[in-house]
């Protein structure tokens, strides 16, 4: 007897995406905003060690430059327009409370950009490290509608600012959420966190999300404090 036919539908239905299929961003020339802070240093660092062109930018350019030539791996130092302009993906990684200041200022820089924001808004008390909510809800959120041309996302705000810089690391056992609206824009960072030995970007929502993911830092400056660690986070059974 022949099986019936299967109905059209089924049979043009495309096959499901490998989620690990990601694409080649090793061309990517790399701009960090907040490049000469702690979290922005390393970000750079790691970047340019993995083979990008990492450009860090800073309200003051001899400051950017100043980093940079510490860093050497020919990382360079702009000021953040120009950073902005030269970059393909750019890393947001400014104190949130200049947060909104300068991307209101980079509007016309970053526009088709991809803008990935690792900004965590806390607060200290004597209690320790507390979550912020933005009145757009997030950090994230916050970029998105101050730059409704570029194409944001959210990623890289679980790392220890120490091991992103310390040379002795060689890898960086963490894996790194990521959260945007566009799967290509996702993908890209989920790419560029494999770069960095030791690192595994997860997609994690849409920026939507974004609040609880900024939030968890405040839980891990906890544990750092306690434990005398520099922790990460791992997703198990993905």
């Amino acid at each position: 007897m022949t099986p019936p036919a299967a109905p059209a539908d089924a049979a043009a239905k495309p096959a499901a995406r490998d989620p690990w299929d990601l694409p080649d961003v090793s061309a990517l020339v790399i701009g960090v905003l907040g490049g000469t802070g702690d979290q922005g240093r390393g970000l750079a660092y790691r970047f340019a060690r993995a083979g990008h062109k990492v450009i860090i930018g800073s309200r003051a350019e001899e400051r950017a430059q100043a980093a940079a030539a510490e860093l050497g791996l020919g990382v360079e130092g702009a000021d953040n327009a120009e950073c902005a302009r030269r970059s393909d993906a750019v890393i947001v990684a400014v104190p949130w409370e200049g947060h909104a200041k300068t991307l209101q200022a980079l509007r016309e820089e970053l526009a088709g950009k991809l803008v990935i924001d690792c900004v965590n808004p806390l607060g200290f008390d004597k209690k320790g490290a507390y979550a912020l909510k933005p009145e757009e809800g997030s950090a994230a959120e916050q970029a998105a509608a101050l730059l409704p041309e570029s194409r944001v996302t959210a990623a890289f705000h679980h790392l220890s600012a120490v091991l992103l810089q310390d040379p002795e690391v060689a890898e960086i056992d963490t894996d790194v959420m990521v959260l945007g609206e566009r799967r290509a824009d996702t993908d890209l960072v989920q790419a560029l966190t494999a770069r960095i030995p030791g690192m595994r970007g997860v997609f994690a929502g849409r920026l939507r999300n974004a609040h609880q993911v900024e939030s968890l830092v405040a839980n891990l400056i906890s544990v750092n404090r306690r434990y005398k660690a520099h922790a990460g986070l791992r997703v198990t059974d993905v």
